[in-house]
């Protein structure tokens, strides 16, 4: 049950989203996970500051997840989420943070896993 959210630092396209969304959820079985169950977000025109100064291009994901994974899982899709971020939108790797969150506690439909 992962959840990634990606805010950016500038507009999105409608294309550009799914390109990411397909991007994401081709790499769940990095962790052991299915994009069955994968739900992702977009924030776009987030003001974004890093190194002291704004710019279009920065990304900040956030990837939640039930349970856990290795930590070369961990970072291997973060070299895959650059990847599609410089892809898609043209942000560099060195622009993009991404924070792992996972957790023994998830609800879904009224009730806890």
């Amino acid at each position: 049950m992962p959840f990634i959210n990606t805010k950016f630092s500038g507009e999105m396209t409608e294309q550009q989203m799914d390109n990411l969304k397909a991007a994401y959820g081709s790499a769940m079985p990095v962790l052991g996970k299915s994009e069955q169950w994968l739900m992702v977000g977009f924030e776009q025109n987030v003001p974004l500051y890093f190194k002291g100064e704004r710019s279009p291009k920065i990304a900040f994901v956030e990837v939640n997840l039930y349970g856990s994974a290795p930590d070369s899982a961990y970072s291997k899709l973060t070299g895959i989420i650059c990847k599609a971020l410089g892809d898609t939108l043209g942000v560099p790797s060195n622009c993009v943070y991404v924070k792992y969150s996972p957790t023994e506690n998830w609800g879904w439909n009224g009730s806890n896993f």
